[in-house]
């Protein structure tokens, strides 16, 4: 059944529309993918808060196709959708913001139907619908952000659905929609050498769903792979005593060129996480040397989410070591680095991935090292932006020695060590085109570890490329 709530917002939404449009828009805003940020001064009269608030328009069409090899199960979809929301003008520094989305599927191939060979699903063109159903092409509706904000000089308060940008909360790598938390968020930035994030985060929608979920029950939406014994993980639905998480940021810069965070994330009954990252970059030179070094560090708490450890999240005793490395050079034009990152053997990196992607250094769109333990990672990336910055390109190259596919205790997705090729392209347009953008991205990954003829372990993991053609227009 259609969520006739959104509709009618978004019908409601578009009325004012059609009148606000015609104004001349806010110029100190900021725009971070579809969230909403406002700059104004405060306003006591409630008729000019509505109607001198900050709109935005944003349709989005995403072509994808994925090559598998030989006689494995190719892929492509092609999907398209329009969303609006809306920021108020502050009055006595209280804000609402509202946006919601929604997508039809224009076109794909039977994503629904499983490889005949391997009998696995499809794993990334079904991203840009719905993952919990395969075959739903246009209920695809979603209330994305619905939230109160109050702010204070240059700090902030958020209480509602909110959209997040963090090492463990994040929007994630590209597909039509992004994941979406909700929670309180503060945020303390009165200081330009330290400030504060934080809150307490309860229900997520995941990118790719249309359904809001508690934190526990979000774990798992997603595959879930394998347990540490090589049986098949079954936390979904079983994660117990865990309402919540609790993220906290500190943030300290000794001086112009030095950068330091400190983030926690505290998952109840499950799980906790932390991370230093420590960012060193020469001010003010025309070409810019650059150092960044992460270290993060896992521990499960009590018994991981169920004393049953068939349907834990992270086994009893666990603990996972990660360090991640980065050096660049970069001017204006260009940006080049050299990427390291390490998961000890101590045990598995973990992350629902429902969350978001990982923020090691060594990231590349398409393929994640979470639910790993004992890897070397390389990669080397460049970029050059070009035309005033309107168009931009990239290349990356990148090799992940991973432990055997066949070693479940480090090795939780059964993917082979691996090199991947990512080649990106985007184009802002602007004149009669202004607010339409191009993406393109290109991934090509190639097997490097022991499959052992199986070829449940090559199927969308190695030996494929994956295509993406994407077109944002923005009012």
């Amino acid at each position: 059944m259609k969520n006739n709530i959104t509709y009618y917002l978004m019908g409601l939404l578009y009325l004012f529309t059609s009148h606000l449009f015609s104004q001349e828009s806010p110029q100190n805003h900021g725009v971070d993918n579809h969230h909403i940020s406002l700059k104004a001064k405060d306003s006591v009269c409630l008729k000019d808060c509505i109607m001198q608030a900050h709109w935005e328009a944003h349709t989005r069409t995403f072509v994808m196709g994925t090559i598998n090899e030989g006689n494995l199960k190719d892929d492509y979809a092609i999907a398209s959708g329009a969303g609006i929301g809306v920021l108020t003008k502050p009055i006595y520094g209280f804000q609402v913001g509202v946006s919601g989305f929604f997508i039809y599927n224009l076109s794909s191939s039977e994503l629904h139907k499983p490889d005949s060979l391997t009998g696995q699903g499809n794993r990334y063109e079904v991203g840009l619908f719905d993952i919990d159903n395969h075959t739903n092409k246009n209920d695809l509706d979603r209330l994305e952000e619905l939230y109160i904000k109050y702010s204070l000089s240059k700090s902030s308060l958020m209480v509602g659905k909110f959209n997040l940008n963090t090492p463990f909360l994040n929007p994630q790598d590209g597909r039509m929609r992004p994941t979406i938390e909700e929670g309180i968020w503060l945020s303390v930035k009165e200081s330009n050498k330290i400030g504060f994030n934080g809150g307490w985060i309860w229900s997520i929608s995941p990118r790719s769903t249309v359904k809001w979920f508690s934190i526990a029950n979000s774990m798992g939406v997603y595959p879930m792979g394998v347990n540490t014994d090589g049986t098949k993980a079954n936390y979904n639905e079983h994660i117990e005593g865990s309402s919540g998480m609790a993220i906290g940021n500190v943030y300290v810069n000794p001086t112009n060129n030095i950068k330091i965070n400190i983030w926690n994330s505290f998952l109840e009954n499950v799980m906790n996480t932390a991370m230093i990252e420590v960012k060193v970059e020469q001010p003010k030179e025309k070409l810019k040397f650059y150092e960044s070094i992460m270290y993060v560090h896992q521990d499960a708490i009590n018994n991981g989410g169920n004393v049953n450890q068939q349907k834990t999240y992270m086994n009893k005793g666990e603990q996972s070591n990660v360090i991640s490395a980065q050096l660049g050079i970069k001017n204006k034009k260009i940006n080049t680095s050299l990427n390291y990152t390490h998961i000890t053997g101590d045990g598995r990196y973990l992350m629902p991935r429902e969350w978001g992607k990982e923020s090691f250094y060594t990231f590349l769109p398409r393929e994640r090292n979470e639910g790993l333990g004992n890897v070397h990672a390389f990669m080397i990336k460049s970029s050059i932006n070009a035309f005033d910055g309107k168009f931009k390109t990239g290349l990356g190259y990148g090799y992940y020695q991973l432990p055997d596919v066949k070693e479940y205790r480090l090795n939780k997705y059964g993917l082979p060590s691996y090199h991947q090729i990512n080649f990106d392209a985007s184009y802002s347009f602007g004149k009669f085109l202004k607010g339409l953008d191009l993406k393109v991205l290109v991934v090509y990954k190639i097997k490097e570890g022991e499959t052992y003829n199986n070829l449940k372990y090559v199927y969308n993991k190695v030996n494929m490329m994956n295509f993406n053609f994407i077109l944002d227009f923005k009012i």
